[in-house]
């Protein structure tokens, strides 16, 4: 089984991105976008694992207050756009807290450092070759209350990524 640990995305923050999406396609941007409903937040990547009840467990002795997050421009790493993150002290103490217990469970993860973010497109290509101008001009606005984390399974489907939760 392929498995992270992510934020689901409310509905205001799905319409802002869903919103930006649709302004950077009329704005000539070809590639991969993101599907609405596997727009998140990943706090672990995991990849393939076979016992989702190990990771259950780990989630389930994490505990945290929740919380507020807010989306704040967006950049690129490489072939890949994304939106931001607000910094949030609360955010990296429960990526680092949630990484800790992984780690002290045995459980593998992606060891790069955490960077708050949203992919919403991957392998762009447009005329100007970077995020357009007026895209940057005028960046969505959401925010929303982090009350929970997921235990999500990737599967590829013909359409590209599923992503189904497995916990809560």
């Amino acid at each position: 089984m392929r498995l992270f640990i992510a934020i689901q995305l409310n509905r205001k923050m799905k319409n802002a991105l869903s919103d930006l999406q649709d302004r950077l396609r009329r704005e000539g941007v070809r590639g991969n976008f993101t599907r609405r409903e596997n727009l998140h937040i990943t706090l672990a990547f995991i990849g393939e694992y076979p016992d989702k009840d190990e990771v259950i467990d780990v989630l389930e002795r994490i505990s945290f207050v929740p919380f507020r997050i807010s989306l704040d421009g967006i950049g690129s790493f490489g072939s890949l756009w994304w939106a931001g993150i607000r910094g949030s002290r609360d955010l990296a103490n429960l990526a680092n807290q949630l990484r800790r217990a992984l780690a002290a469970a045995g459980i593998p993860f992606d060891r790069k450092r955490f960077s708050p973010h949203i992919t919403l497109i991957r392998k762009p290509v447009c005329r100007s070759g970077s995020i357009p101008e007026e895209v940057l001009q005028d960046l969505p606005r959401a925010e929303m209350t982090v009350d929970h984390i997921s235990l999500m399974r990737s599967d590829r489907g013909k359409q590209g990524m599923i992503y189904t939760e497995l916990f809560p």
